[in-house]
């Protein structure tokens, strides 16, 4: 297992597409240092880079990955190795390549600006991101065999989790604002991620006024320590469960 999870680190670390993401982030974020007059506004900048173009790359580059290396897996499937084994190298493989590119290309700016535990906690939040968005391309592509439709869902899921799911939020907040729907904001701000590493950060900068309104109920309930506790439960469910999920179509699908 091991052996196969060297082999894809090495493979993926050599891809000029992981070479340039990693250089655009650090370019992102030296940039964002340099050109601001405090740090804290440098972090905002790169909250937006970590809260969009991350999933976006994670997502996109697993998905192509995978269908490009349909052979690949299919060499593996023919050795004396479980599915399960094999599956869970790649996830490892190209997780772990990801999250080298985040941590070289924004995690090295970060903890040089920023001193405090925010830096820290925006490597963390991008890491998490990275895994989570790699499990959710992990389960697109093992649900079709085509590439296109399969790069296509792996696109509108995050669509999906970057831009719609607060507009389905606020929607639902103006429409029942009349109503005691607080907990229930609670309980729907746990299904996006995206949202979820937005509410850490932003509490960690003390700055509600832009967390929104799913934040801004989020700080009411959660503002405290045993809220960053359940956040980063619920984070690393996301992606845990998609990942399961996909392995365990893995291991009965026919390719």
């Amino acid at each position: 297992m091991n052996r196969i999870i060297k082999i894809i680190l090495i493979d993926i670390l050599k891809s000029k597409i992981v070479l340039a993401y990693t250089l655009i982030l650090a370019i992102l974020s030296w940039s964002s240092f340099a050109l601001e007059d405090n740090s804290a506004k440098g972090i905002l900048t790169i909250l937006n880079v970590i809260l969009f173009t991350v999933p976006l790359v994670s997502i996109l580059f697993a998905t192509i990955y995978l269908y490009n290396s349909a052979e690949f897996i299919e060499l593996l499937l023919s050795q004396p190795i479980k599915r399960r084994k094999i599956w869970m190298s790649l996830f490892f493989g190209v997780s772990l390549s990801m999250v080298l590119a985040f941590f070289v290309g924004a995690g090295i700016p970060l903890l040089i600006n920023s001193t405090d535990g925010v830096g820290l906690m925006m490597i963390v939040i991008g890491c998490l991101i990275s895994v989570i968005f790699t499990a959710l391309a992990f389960l697109s592509s093992i649900l079709t065999r085509d590439k296109a439709k399969g790069i296509g869902i792996a696109i509108m899921t995050w669509l999906y989790f970057a831009l719609l799911f607060d507009g389905m939020v606020l929607f639902l907040l103006f429409q029942f604002s009349d109503y005691p729907i607080e907990n229930a904001m609670v309980g729907v701000t746990a299904l996006s991620p995206i949202d979820l590493a937005r509410i850490q950060i932003l509490l960690h900068l003390d700055v509600s006024a832009m967390m929104g309104y799913t934040g801004a109920i989020f700080k009411d309930f959660f503002g405290t320590s045993l809220g960053l506790i359940v956040s980063f439960l619920l984070l690393c469910l996301w992606a845990i469960v998609p990942f399961f999920i996909s392995l365990k179509r893995f291991r009965t699908k026919d390719l």
